[in-house]
């Protein structure tokens, strides 16, 4: 336990001389039990001081183990919606009006052979808005967006219908309007079911559907949907198409998007972007990265100040025990094995704190994961490593006070008891 130093005595009688061999030996058990011992001697103290240290590994933790949830539940989602989505849009007008593509457009691009389904949205005209009555100022529009929508957009989307139904062969030619989920909690509708109406255009449209979210269309989420027919005869649209939705073959993805510029616009392929509404998605998640940074950084700050903390903890631990280490120096533990008693009980504090903080880091994730529906991910590499840190930082924060208590003359020492 303490210094073990198993005498062996040899006699040699070479006139009136006795010599004596000694061996030391501190195995890794013993180095243990006497850092436990010491932490055990001041509970309070090595609690407190061990804090510091496990709040920074909680942070690093948690952080880390919510990050990998989101993104596990990012990626789970990319998939069910399918990553075989692309959307082709006119360049943004020079002259600032509103940009367009060929009326022919969406039949063109549906003959591209691994087509799935292709729907188009159209413009209706920035002067025609939406109110909840006919008596609310023109300039109050909450900044909803009307479009014209073939019935098929849903399906292409994979969207899903909160309330009523979509726009079918039928609804699209008379007055009715489907809500997008913003749109609806903008002008507080929460029913479909056809006795509701909105004032759109200077009459009056029912309200037929409100949509989930569009995961893969956030975008139109506060938007207003009629049919292209409707459009045209009741609000005097154009019915020019601003953007379409193709919906391809998993395997052709990138053989179709390198056609659909010049497919939808075959005078001006330089005026039609084609993008892949996923790349916005991980682009969401990629820009949380910095808040992640920040986060780590903190948490990597608290790791270094509770370092500090057990700096000066083992400091005052060494002269409260000069006592104890000339007590043990003149039983023959030598310096090295003073010094590695307080490197171990350093460690050891940054160990517990490391744990400790690791455990609360991850129950954090998984309650955060828990109450956003996600699969908590936790990862074990993350864990090891903020342990394996904190250990370091605790030895390094002790090598000064070892230092300091392996120089300590045994006799000195002992005269301070």
């Amino acid at each position: 336990m303490i210094a073990t130093d198993t005498p062996s005595i040899g006699a040699e009688l070479g006139g009136d001389s006795l010599r004596l061999t000694r061996r030391s030996h501190l195995g890794a058990r013993d180095v243990f039990r006497l850092a436990t011992l010491g932490l055990r001697g001041r509970p309070a103290r090595a609690v407190l001081s061990a804090a510091g240290i496990a709040l920074g590994v909680a942070t690093v933790v948690g952080v880390l183990g919510i990050s990998t949830s989101s993104r596990a539940q990012l990626i789970s989602e990319i998939d069910a919606l399918g990553t075989n989505l692309l959307t082709v849009s006119p360049s943004p007008s020079i002259s600032g009006g509103t940009p367009t593509l060929p009326a022919r457009a969406p039949a063109m691009v549906r003959r591209i052979g691994p087509v799935q389904s292709a729907s188009a949205l159209g413009a209706v005209g920035g002067g025609v808005a939406i109110y909840r009555t006919d008596r609310i100022p023109a300039v109050n529009t909450d900044a909803v967006s009307v479009y014209a929508a073939q019935p098929t957009l849903l399906s292409t989307l994979q969207g899903h219908v909160a309330r009523g139904r979509f726009l079918n062969a039928a609804t699209a030619n008379l007055p009715a309007v489907v809500l997008g989920a913003s749109a609806a909690s903008a002008l507080g509708i929460d029913r479909a079911d056809g006795a509701v109406e909105v004032w759109l255009g200077g009459r009056w449209f029912d309200v037929v559907g409100v949509l989930d979210p569009l995961q893969l269309a956030p975008e139109l989420d506060r938007s207003a949907f009629v049919g292209f027919h409707a459009a045209e005869h009741l609000l005097g649209a154009s019915g020019r198409v601003v953007e379409i939705f193709v919906r391809t073959a998993p395997a052709s993805v990138g053989a179709v998007q390198s056609v659909l510029a010049a497919t939808a616009d075959p005078a001006a392929p330089q005026d039609v972007s084609v993008t892949d509404p996923t790349d916005a998605l991980v682009a969401r998640a990629d820009a949380s990265a910095a808040f992640e940074s920040l986060f780590l950084a903190v948490g990597g700050v608290a790791v270094l100040v509770g370092g500090i903390g057990i700096a000066n903890v083992m400091v005052i631990s060494v002269l409260e025990r000069r006592g104890e280490i000339g007590l043990r120096r003149a039983l023959g533990a030598t310096r090295a094995h003073i010094g590695l008693q307080f490197v171990a009980e350093s460690a050891l504090m940054g160990g517990v704190g490391g744990v400790t903080g690791g455990l609360l880091g991850g129950l954090a994730s998984s309650l955060y994961s828990a109450a956003r529906a996600w699969h908590a991910v936790v990862p074990a590499s993350a864990f090891g490593a903020a342990v394996a840190a904190a250990v370091v930082v605790g030895a390094v924060a002790g090598l000064h006070p070892a230092l300091k208590a392996s120089r300590m003359a045994p006799a000195e020492a002992l005269r301070t008891v």
